[in-house]
């Protein structure tokens, strides 16, 4: 049975569902939105709206988390079923995802934007527009132009990599906490870079 309780935010972590994607740079989002559920005692695991998803409460807002399993192309679809459903605007639709052009370690958060080439962000502005604030994690980009885009987003991080991503997960979680309060500005000026 689905929870009838409004929603006041929900936050989306991209990736693809299966094990051998497990780990791979397209699955960042994945690997930032479990470390907030496991912050704020959320466990993600029920099957509905095309994801896996989990509900609770971080300070005043009721939120959900979501990990779509339609694979990265089709992320929207899951977004979409979900904001549709608890009736949330997409500025209260926070989207953690991995992000080619900046090296692991640093973030950036954006109020709108375009995709930049990502296609789980494409499929989500397909389906409710561009206005949803966003947190791009850096991944590092391709090590020579000619590599393979989908080789390298679903390759493994080096262990270097793995940490340098990992010790801004606490910045991410307090970001995503700003955003909910409506201080984008305050966030973005504290954890950008």
């Amino acid at each position: 049975m689905l929870f009838t309780q409004p929603m006041d935010y929900l936050i989306v972590g991209l990736g693809n569902p299966g094990e051998k994607y497990d780990g791979s740079r397209h699955n960042t989002g994945f690997c930032a939105l479990d470390y907030l559920a496991e912050k704020w005692g959320i466990r993600i695991t029920k099957a509905r709206f095309d994801a896996l998803s989990g509900s609770g409460t971080v300070g005043e807002f009721k939120v959900l988390l979501l990990k779509p399993q339609t694979f990265m192309n089709l992320s929207g679809t899951a977004v979409h079923k979900a904001a549709d459903y608890y009736k949330i605007p997409p500025e209260h639709i926070i989207v953690l995802f991995d992000d080619i052009s900046l090296p692991p370690g640093k973030i950036r958060l954006r109020k709108t934007g375009s995709a930049g080439g990502h296609n789980g962000i494409k499929s989500i502005i397909n389906h409710i527009g561009a206005d949803f604030p966003r947190i791009k994690i850096g991944v590092g980009e391709k090590p020579h132009p000619d590599y393979d885009l989908a080789d390298w987003v679903l390759s493994r991080f080096t262990q270097t990599e793995k940490k340098e991503i990992a010790a801004r997960y606490d910045d991410i979680c307090a970001a995503a906490v700003l955003i909910m309060k409506g201080q984008l500005d305050r966030a973005m000026s504290a954890y950008n870079g």
